[in-house]
């Protein structure tokens, strides 16, 4: 375990933008690719990193955070590795929320005190990516730097949406622009390499990782930048002309999960041949909740890039560019297509089976010929037989008791009921 440096991993704020999934758990708690959680990322790149101190900064409906990390990361007592919350909480100093990414770090500034490292790595807890941050911190102590930032080649489209940056030969950050608007773009353009350039990524865009030095950090967040609430906003491009700013480029796979399309598209990317973000990577394995689940059940399922999870009983006629998460129950004669199915956190015996149908209630899971398209089911929820969701753009947004449409996408809410032959 590398014990120069520490790990900071932070939970985000509300996550409106991911609602209604983040509507009873935090950002870093949405269960992404049918097993995992969104804070098995950081937390297992850190992992593969040889990085095994970690803090995870939250605020917003975290006991299903603080759950899944109890449950999943204990090391040995002889081990100086540990995973730990520490959550938003009044102090005499602090009185109030986290107001940003540099307050929040700000605020939990006491605790890591205590612990002895020289760098601290700074992370978002809703990336997908598989990146070694040993390369990266080891191109920080190379290049002398008092803060790296990782940043990713983009395109026209995206660059609007993030920090962008420039820099020079040495990969010293000379200017620094947040949300850039189009006209502005031009002059932004940077070198980001034959193959970069090659796809129209000219741009090179702040992937809100870094690393500080220590005695910096506590500088900054405590005496010269007291004030500043954010890194993106505030510290970083107040830091430019006074330290060294180092880039570090990744060239991989990385999307940021800041809304339900991009979530949406980031689970059924992982059903293509090969997709970029890779599961099977024995070198950057995703670490989880080890689950004592039967293996799944298939019967008479035509299936086409599917990926299941353990624990799932499918009885559907076809499903196709879909992810079933684990304890899945389809029935017979359904249809499914990119669909992003979470699953359930149990299996109804046979004799709560009889008592829901007696109460006029479907069975846990999807029913019997049933249609489900271009839609997320989000966990524990009933869908009686003859279902239709048919989601596209050809729906408006909106927000519904049972479900929310985000750009086509239908999200059915958490334990939502949807009675036979309901349609959306």
């Amino acid at each position: 375990m590398n014990k120069n440096v520490i790990a900071v991993i932070l939970g985000g704020g509300a996550g409106t933008r991911l609602s209604p999934l983040t509507a009873t758990r935090s950002k870093p708690a949405v269960p992404i690719a049918g097993k995992y959680r969104l804070v098995d990322i950081p937390i297992s790149n850190c992992l593969n990193s040889d990085i095994g101190r970690m803090y995870v900064l939250t605020q917003f409906n975290s006991a299903s955070l603080n759950k899944h990390i109890k449950n999943t990361y204990y090391f040995s007592r002889f081990s100086k590795a540990f995973v730990d919350i520490i959550a938003a909480e009044q102090t005499p100093d602090n009185p109030g929320w986290f107001q940003g990414t540099a307050d929040a770090v700000r605020q939990s500034l006491r605790h890591l005190q205590q612990q002895d490292f020289d760098y601290v790595l700074i992370l978002s807890g809703d990336q997908l990516y598989q990146m070694d941050f040993s390369e990266m911190l080891q191109n920080h102590i190379d290049k002398k730097a008092d803060i790296s930032i990782a940043t990713i080649p983009v395109g026209d489209r995206e660059a609007p949406e993030f920090g962008i940056l420039k820099a020079d030969e040495e990969q010293t950050i000379t200017s620094f622009i947040e949300k850039p608007k189009k006209d502005v773009l031009p002059e932004w353009i940077s070198d980001t390499g034959d193959e970069m350039k090659s796809a129209g990524r000219i741009y090179l865009a702040s992937m809100g990782i870094y690393i500080f030095n220590r005695k910096l950090l506590f500088d900054l967040l405590l005496d010269t930048k007291k004030e500043a609430t954010d890194f993106g906003k505030e510290i970083i491009p107040g830091s430019i002309d006074q330290h060294k700013v180092v880039s570090f480029q990744y060239e991989g796979y990385w999307t940021d999960i800041g809304n339900i399309y991009s979530f949406f598209e980031a689970n059924i990317s992982l059903t293509e041949d090969i997709p970029e973000f890779n599961l099977f990577d024995t070198n950057q394995t995703i670490y989880t909740r080890p689950r004592m689940l039967p293996p799944a059940k298939v019967s008479g399922t035509t299936l086409e890039k599917a990926i299941m999870a353990e624990g799932c009983i499918i009885n559907a006629s076809r499903i196709e560019k879909s992810v079933m998460g684990i304890r899945s129950r389809i029935g017979y004669g359904t249809t499914i297509v990119s669909t992003y199915i979470m699953g359930c956190d149990y299996y109804e015996t046979l004799e709560d089976m009889n008592s829901a149908a007696q109460r006029g209630l479907p069975k846990l899971g999807i029913g019997e010929r049933c249609y489900i398209r271009n839609a997320i089911i989000d966990k524990n929820c009933r869908i009686g037989n003859d279902v239709r969701i048919n989601g596209g753009n050809h729906l408006p947004d909106s927000d519904n008791p049972l479900y929310t449409v985000k750009d086509g996408i239908v999200v059915v809410k958490k334990g939502a009921i949807l009675p036979d032959g309901f349609v959306i």
